[in-house]
């Protein structure tokens, strides 16, 4: 029998949406109130606190079940290759359509406050100190616990940031910790056999948590509408449509030409997980998705082992949507500041983007 339309997750995140944009646009005194702004942002601190146990779980779980190390290499191996590959696509079309849609050229730019330039001082400063064997230590963390959270942190740039765990060291510490697993053979059994059942306890949390998605998405739509206003986002509509088309085209040429060759339809798999994709849509967290992408995956057939290494991994490898992102957002700033950029200055904000793009799903 088929289910009554609104009990489909999907279908009620789409009406928190739309009414959260409504609401902010006829009511944004209602929607700028501090207990709309809540909605959205307990939802996403809900999420987050579930997401490194699955991805340790899920991780070592897939490695601690397969007999043969070698097939954990060859697997990672391939997935890290695609994800750079396909990551390098993505910056190359962003940087393309940035460059001939030119979005920031028509940007009134407006003089910068004194304190925005101490900041931007600051974050050059910081960035010209910061050597590549600091960002391959940062990967490796203070503590096992370290690795899941970290105490608040002001930062020299940002006084009240707040440091939260970091996804590559939940990735670095779980692989190590599979692979001790699976040289334990038989006297892992245990703790493989715990490790899974805490997996599924916190799909279980998920499951919970997600009933209020809908919830999430109307106060995060209600909220940004509400204080930016239609007209205050009118200046960067041009930049927004740019990033969608750019995403749109990755999606249907580049990701439906892998998918064609390895013999199935993108439109099929999107109408699969059209739940997840409005999900990340009205609470512009990509981690609410994580936990219900992983389990449709597998129902569909994907070995566990595979989803468990690869789906993970590519939350901080292959985050394809924040390369488009960090291209044309570059390119709105110089444009919109009237500053041309050489060839060999795209070719830095390609490398400096691949690079700083690793682990940014948790910044």
């Amino acid at each position: 029998m088929r289910r009554n339309w609104l009990s489909q997750l999907y279908v009620q995140v789409l009406i928190g949406v739309v009414a959260g944009v409504l609401l902010g646009w006829l009511a944004p005194a209602i929607a700028t109130n501090p207990w709309i702004e809540f909605l959205g942002k307990a939802f996403v601190k809900l999420i987050k606190l579930a997401i490194a146990p699955i991805i340790f779980c899920t991780i070592v779980s897939g490695i601690a079940h397969i007999q043969d190390a070698r097939s954990v290499g060859r697997v990672g191996v391939k997935a890290l290759v695609y994800f750079e590959v396909v990551s390098t696509f993505a910056l190359l079309l962003g940087l393309a359509v940035g460059v001939l849609w030119a979005p920031g050229a028509s940007f009134p730019a407006q003089e910068l406050k004194p304190a925005d330039l101490e900041t931007a001082k600051c974050y050059v400063e910081t960035a010209a100190k910061l050597a590549p064997t600091d960002y391959i230590l940062h990967i490796i963390p203070d503590s096992v616990v370290g690795a899941f959270v970290s105490a608040p942190d002001p930062g020299p740039c940002k006084p009240g940031a707040v440091a939260l765990g970091d996804v590559l060291q939940v990735l670095f510490f779980a692989v190590i910790f599979g692979f001790a697993l699976m040289r334990l053979g038989e006297r892992g059994q245990k703790v493989r056999e715990l490790i899974d059942d805490v997996g599924h306890a916190m799909f279980a949390v998920i499951g919970i948590l997600m009933k209020a998605a809908p919830l999430g998405a109307f106060g995060a739509m209600a909220f940004t509408i509400g204080k930016f206003g239609p007209s205050a986002l009118g200046n960067l509509f041009n930049l927004m449509m740019t990033f969608y088309v750019t995403s749109a085209l990755f999606v249907f040429v580049v990701l439906g030409t892998i998918a064609r060759v390895c013999g199935f339809s993108i439109f099929a798999l999107l109408r699969y997980i059209r739940d997840e994709l409005l999900i990340v849509l009205g609470t512009s967290s990509s981690e609410s998705a994580l936990p219900q992408l992983m389990a449709k995956l597998e129902r569909l057939g994907c070995p566990k082992s595979i989803v468990g290494l690869v789906v993970p991994t590519g939350y901080s490898f292959n985050l394809d949507g924040t390369n488009i992102y960090m291209t044309l957002a570059t390119l709105f700033i110089a444009q919109a500041l009237h500053v041309d950029l050489g060839i060999g200055q795209m070719a830095t904000i390609i490398i400096v983007a691949m690079l700083t793009s690793k682990g940014a799903s948790v910044m």
